[in-house]
């Protein structure tokens, strides 16, 4: 007996969900992630009163509460469109290598863009948010390629298993290749290890307008993909290219985000995943839901890390290590039990 090898949507349970319930998710998302955005205003590492926030929301910058609240309004808008960034990739990636275990960060997509940016700054003295994004974006898609490359060989071609070793080990080895390449740097060292671990804490108007452009590319080219990656999960010809489209939207959007906030992982994971319990696997609704339901949680794991952790703070990359690690060997395990 041969096997099926036509493609399928990631391996979770196929749910199908009326318009109306779809839209009541989506409502509810939308809810959710508005009151995160008010808590990550509201709440963090100093206390502040309702007048200081807004008075703060305002401008004011009088008193140091307000001060603080007027730094957490560009800190969440950072979070709220890395997350929803990370979360469309995730879904994208999913959709298109019909790969349950496909993140940008397991995939070794985020590491890539890591290197890049530490070579190119510790050997080319590159100083400019533009240029870091450009130079992300290319270590993003060289990562991608190299990952898959490695994940085709031997029999099989590329499984989810077999791509997310390849992604695991190649992400260990950039790692360590950055290390290597920022050891003899001390002046860059303490700085770009903060940057390593993922976090919004530096963000501010400026930063936002840099990587704004490049997000909304990489937004418009994912969210357009929708009908063919419903036509790529049927196994129809009309999908035929959809891969070097789609690539991409997830290579803008894994470049732009690691250059803004460093490489933070398992949002593109996680997210998918729970967005499929919800609303179903028709892209047309997954993948403005994963950009929702990413950017709420990355904005409220922002949130968490900085109240648990008062008067310091927790970075977000550790929070969302935290909650999506599980999460990925409890989907490695479903995958060997199924291919018994």
């Amino acid at each position: 007996m041969t096997a099926d090898t036509t493609p399928r949507a990631p391996d979770v349970a196929v749910v199908r969900r009326p318009a109306r319930v779809r839209a009541l998710w989506l409502l509810v998302a939308v809810l959710v992630l508005a009151a995160l955005m008010v808590a990550s205003v509201a709440f963090g590492s100093r206390t502040v009163g309702w007048s200081d926030v807004w008075a703060g929301l305002g401008g004011a910058e009088d008193t140091l509460e307000r001060a603080a609240v007027a730094k957490r309004v560009p800190r969440t808008f950072l979070a709220v469109l890395i997350g929803a960034a990370l979360g469309l990739a995730g879904a994208v990636m999913q959709g298109v290598t019909c790969n349950p275990l496909a993140d940008p960060g397991i995939l070794g997509v985020n590491m890539g863009a890591s290197l890049a940016v530490a070579v190119s700054v510790a050997y080319f003295g590159l100083t400019s948010l533009t240029g870091y994004i450009w130079v992300a974006m290319a270590g993003a898609a060289l990562a991608a390629a190299f990952v898959y490359g490695v994940g085709t060989l031997g029999r099989g071609g590329a499984t989810p298993l077999k791509l997310a070793l390849s992604g695991a080990a190649t992400s260990a080895a950039f790692a360590s290749l950055v290390t290597a390449v920022l050891l003899p740097r001390n002046d860059l060292a303490g700085g770009f290890r903060l940057w390593q671990i993922g976090g919004v804490g530096g963000a501010s108007y400026e930063r936002i307008g840099h990587v704004l452009p490049f997000l909304a590319v990489g937004f418009a080219i994912c969210l357009l993909s929708a009908k063919a990656l419903n036509s790529l999960a049927l196994g129809e010809e009309l999908a035929a290219g959809l891969g070097e489209r789609v690539a991409l939207g997830v290579v803008v959007l894994c470049g732009a985000a690691t250059a803004v906030a460093g490489p933070i992982g398992f949002v593109g994971l996680v997210v998918p995943h729970a967005c499929r319990l919800l609303v179903g696997v028709d892209h047309r609704w997954l993948l403005p839901f994963s950009a929702l339901l990413g950017a709420a949680l990355l904005t409220g794991a922002d949130v968490i890390g900085r109240v648990v952790a008062r008067p310091a703070e927790i970075d977000v990359g550790i929070v969302t290590a935290l909650v999506g690690a599980p999460f990925f060997i409890w989907i490695v395990r479903r995958q060997k039990v199924r291919a018994l």
